[in-house]
């Protein structure tokens, strides 16, 4: 622990970033040192907004001298308490390493702070022509230094992959205090160990990006969205293998008739139809010529004939397609009241109806008195498991029941070989749980990893993994 007082620590982090850029007021530390999950109260003792690479670097040059814990902030959207700062660390929050700079039209590259918002990036390509394709329901708060972090995924993953593969360069400062310029923006770079892909996903532990050179894309043309209602979850696999053997898909979704009725009864968008379903697919397509609304009506229709779907309706407008695409993302925010207890997992998608079925069975069977909400990215194997908390119920009470909840779920993820995160992180919700998808040989080499890059274990402490 630190041996300097509060009053010399907050001296000491002004002489770095200025008085100005050092909070300690109580909504401050409330606000900058928690994520969207609420199971930790966060306890910070000093929020730093940093606003260049090299005053990150004093920083944690500081961190190393005092051992102080630092725990970087920026979106503060993650649902793995990776971000919170529960026991007096230090935050550093990246909201004014927000700058956007070095457009390249022939690279297709930008230069991005950490602090830039996802949806910042999203609009900025846009003015050029271009189009940054991950995206997520948080996008308007959430901050590339988080994403990458978090190797963040969201509903274009099945076209677009993960933000790993958007990434061509890293600034990061280590856990040492040193600076590295990872891979230079190259598109080939077979020169060893790539270490810009230890950083990604790597929740802050080793290093805090502080820059990232990120790549663009062509925009799509004329994205046209189709919901169907489906009878029974099996069916969703037939319809998504029948689409992806004709059509190249950018997203295919799923929720359950229980996650689109809550969405419904807010008033702010209507059921797609009167069909009753149990379940729907969201599909999303380019229709750049009257050629591919066909495909997509022919496919539909001989769904419809295999007793797979027994409903549709696909987008006639951006403004439709929008009010479609909100059955769908509106689900977190409006289950939200409910102090949803989240489990954010995945297997190949081959085993997603066992799998499925499998977890819903023991939940049920175990917990009859929980509500169960299902919705995910079907199209990559990846499922939102969300149980709803009872109104009579206890939080407290409710999260310990959870807890045994998950050990179950957890066994049948590692039975078929699936991940305990598919795309949340791990912080320190999940880092209890990483045996069941992380071999003890995988996590012995993960903490030599971590004391390579910081040995006095001042990077976001206690996340991901422990020493």
């Amino acid at each position: 622990m630190t041996t300097l007082t509060q009053e010399a620590l907050i001296e000491q982090l002004s002489a770095i970033v200025g008085t100005d850029k050092v909070r300690t007021d109580a909504d401050s530390l409330e606000t900058f040192g928690k994520d969207w999950t609420k199971i930790y109260p966060p306890k910070p003792s000093a929020i730093v907004f940093p606003k260049t690479t090299e005053q990150v670097q004093k920083i944690v040059l500081l961190a190393n001298e005092q051992s102080l814990s630092l725990v970087p902030s920026g979106g503060r959207t993650g649902l793995s308490a990776g971000a919170v700062a529960a026991n007096g660390e230090v935050v550093i929050s990246f909201d004014y390493m927000n700058q956007i700079s070095e457009f390249n039209a022939i690279d297709r590259t930008v230069k991005c702070g950490a602090g830039v918002v996802t949806e910042q990036l999203q609009v900025f390509a846009e003015e050029q022509g271009l189009f940054y394709p991950v995206d997520f329901a948080s996008a308007g708060s959430s901050q590339l230094g988080g994403n990458i972090s978090t190797n963040a995924g969201g509903i274009k993953v099945i076209r677009y992959g993960m933000t790993r593969d958007w990434v061509a360069g890293l600034t990061v400062v280590t856990g040492k205090g040193d600076v590295l310029n990872l891979n230079k923006d190259l598109v080939k770079n077979n020169t060893g160990y790539d270490m810009r892909q230890l950083f990604i996903g790597g929740e802050g532990t080793l290093g805090f990006i502080t820059e990232a050179t990120m790549r663009l894309t062509r925009a799509p043309k004329n994205l046209t969205v189709l919901v169907l209602g489906v009878p029974e979850f099996d069916a969703i696999m037939s319809v998504l293998n029948t689409f992806q053997g004709r059509m190249d898909l950018t997203a295919f979704e799923f929720f359950s008739d229980k996650a689109m009725r809550k969405v419904v009864a807010r008033g702010d968008v209507p059921a797609p139809f009167e069909t009753p379903a149990e379940y729907y697919a969201l599909l999303e397509f380019e229709a750049e010529n009257e050629d591919h609304i066909n495909t997509a009506m022919e496919i539909f229709e001989y769904c419809v004939e295999q007793g797979w779907v027994l409903d549709g309706v696909m987008s006639q407008s951006e403004t439709q397609a929008a009010n479609l695409w909100r059955l769908r993302e509106d689900i977190s925010e409006t289950i939200s009241e409910w102090t949803p207890y989240k489990n954010d997992i995945s297997v190949v998608v081959s085993k997603v109806p066992p799998f499925l079925h499998e977890i819903e069975e023991v939940v049920t069977r175990e917990y009859p008195d929980f509500e169960i909400i299902w919705f995910g990215h079907i199209g990559d194997g990846n499922l939102h498991l969300n149980i709803l908390k009872p109104d009579d119920l206890a939080k407290e009470v409710f999260f310990q029941r959870c807890a045994k909840v998950s050990t179950w779920v957890f066994e049948i993820v590692e039975k078929y070989a699936g991940s305990v995160s598919a795309e949340h992180g791990v912080g320190l919700t999940k880092k209890p749980y990483l045996e069941y998808t992380r071999s003890k040989e995988e996590l012995d080499y993960m903490r030599a990893v971590k004391l390579v890059f910081d040995p006095k274990n001042v990077m976001n402490p206690g996340k991901l993994i422990d020493l």
